[in-house]
């Protein structure tokens, strides 16, 4: 079964990023065909870049990704330490533009609540139980 992994670069600065992208795209794609990759994307957001690919099976990911050209690139991310995320399946412009707003809800959470009615209290300190001894 076929899987996607993504290579994931950000940066405070959009334009490391993308300098990055413009340094490496034909050393990480030219990789990927040769490591049998059967499809690969490039996805620029407003924070940074991502490559996606997608290999047959989890070996060829690990044959792409000990490569040293692709070792290369990844050393040369803008800040190598938090700047890079590798993570299996697509990334980047994966997933919805804006978050989703909340439905009302249809079943019992939309049922009116009984107002607190007020509850008895028994004083039990030692004064009171004395009082009450002295009563009967």
């Amino acid at each position: 079964m076929a899987e996607w992994w993504s290579i994931e670069v950000f940066d405070s600065q959009i334009q490391a990023a993308l300098s990055w992208k413009d340094s490496y795209r034909s050393q990480l794609v030219e990789s990927a065909i040769t490591s049998g990759a059967i499809e690969w994307a490039w996805i620029e957001h407003r924070h940074g870049v991502v490559f996606e690919v997608c290999f047959a099976d989890e070996a060829r990911w690990q044959a792409f990704r000990s490569l040293p050209g692709v070792q290369a690139a990844l050393d040369a991310v803008p800040d190598p330490v938090n700047g890079v995320l590798v993570y299996r399946g697509r990334g980047g412009g994966a997933g919805a533009r804006s978050p989703r707003k909340p439905r009302p809800s249809a079943g019992a959470g939309a049922l009116e609540l009984p107002e607190p009615v007020a509850q008895r209290a028994i004083d039990l300190s030692v004064a009171e139980l004395s009082r009450q001894a002295v009563n009967l």
